[in-house]
């Protein structure tokens, strides 16, 4: 198999690094979604979708008449602010591309064009790439897992874990917000009289660290915490976020009905638990015999033999992989330093990597001719009638 023309990948890559796209930032999402859908056009000659929920713009290519058998699942936001490229300017030196979401994932997203552009037939893929995975795919969710509700694999353009290895098991996350309501009052003349939302705050902070359990893995760490609006007032009010992390669907459940259960320490303080479950673990299962073919691929190609790696972090994949979907993660880019100010991407890995993603979804859509059914030529993407363009929700 042909390997991907190294000068045209960093070309693309360089356009979508240049066009940022802050998670928050729906103006910049659609701008950047735009440079997304041009890259596509040219390397796919389809027209993809663009899918508008609550001012977040995501993009889908479908091909073929039937439903999809196998999705590639990338995101176009970033962590990183507008402006970022002003400290953090696209460069590539000495082999290593730098700029912000470049990693995470941006470099994904055009391995994942360029790895559909190889196919010699594309009847059963589809291609999703959204807009808001960073912030936890909150109008994303939905249309991520019906888009995959048919498939036989799912392919996460997710940056690949440390060692270039793939993400075959990946941690659930639970995020929460703890908001507690006390009473104000002066902390000279009568602090007797108010209800201190710092300290009722700092009693939850306390129970929630205790929730973790080492042994299983599972971690509960209170973040971004507030409270008090003067240096002379006894706070009214004060939050804390919390980010549950488990291997185990078990493990979640049992933090979230002891944060659910949270109650005041302080006479005449109130507490309000929001938030919970956001995405169930990846098992390995989900991805054992994906990983066992693109293993058997990479060694064909001459790029192995590959490793598989657990990590904390979560993605798209894991509601596919809770679905009982196969999905096989961090087939995006080689390098490190997500969301951080050494983010960068192994140039020399880009079109291995991208010639790895072309053999494995090849083998997955020839599996029904290899069964006696005749594939289709690749046909032109497939619009949805059911999805309304231009703000309608998913």
């Amino acid at each position: 198999m042909t390997a991907p023309d190294l000068q045209t990948l960093l070309a693309d890559i360089e356009t979508l690094v240049r066009c940022e796209s802050p998670s928050n930032d729906h103006e910049a999402l659609t701008r950047s979604a735009e440079a997304v859908a041009s890259i596509g056009r040219r390397l796919l000659g389809a027209e993809p979708e663009h899918l508008v929920t609550d001012g977040c713009t995501h993009l889908r290519w479908r091909f073929g008449d039937g439903p999809p058998r196998v999705l590639l699942l990338g995101h176009h936001d970033t962590v990183w602010p507008t402006g970022s490229l002003l400290t953090h300017p696209y460069s590539v030196r000495d082999g290593v591309l730098r700029g912000p979401g470049c990693f995470d994932m941006k470099a994904g997203i055009v391995m994942a064009l360029h790895a559909a552009a190889a196919l010699p037939r594309r009847d059963g893929l589809a291609i999703l790439i959204t807009g808001d995975e960073e912030i936890g795919s909150p109008r994303s969710r939905s249309l991520i897992e019906e888009e995959a509700g048919s498939c036989e694999a799912v392919f996460v353009l997710e940056a690949s874990a440390e060692g270039a290895a793939l993400k075959c098991r990946r941690k659930g996350v639970s995020l929460y917000r703890i908001e507690v309501e006390g009473r104000a009052a002066h902390s000279g003349l009568e602090p007797e009289k108010g209800v201190n939302a710092g300290v009722e705050v700092a009693h939850q902070v306390l129970a929630l660290t205790e929730l973790a359990d080492t042994v299983l893995g599972t971690t509960v760490v209170p973040t971004a915490l507030s409270a008090g609006t003067t240096a002379n007032t006894v706070p009214a009010a004060a939050g804390v976020a919390v980010d549950v992390r488990a291997w185990e669907r078990a493990e979640q459940e049992r933090v979230d009905r002891a944060v659910r259960a949270l109650r005041p320490q302080l006479p005449g303080a109130r507490v309000r638990v929001t938030g919970g479950i956001n995405r169930p673990p990846l098992d390995a299962e989900a991805s054992g015999e994906l990983f066992a073919l693109a293993d058997s691929l990479a060694a064909d190609l001459g790029i192995g033999p590959l490793t598989a790696a657990a990590v904390g972090g979560a993605s798209d994949g894991n509601f596919t992989a809770g679905l009982g979907i196969p999905t096989l993660d961090g087939l995006g880019a080689v390098g490190g330093g997500a969301h951080a100010d050494d983010e960068h991407v192994l140039v020399a890995e880009l079109p291995r990597r991208t010639a790895l993603l072309t053999a494995l979804t090849r083998s997955v859509l020839a599996r029904r001719a290899a069964e006696g059914e005749e594939e289709e030529p690749a046909g032109p993407a497939v619009p949805d009638p059911a999805v309304h363009m231009g703000g309608a929700s998913q």
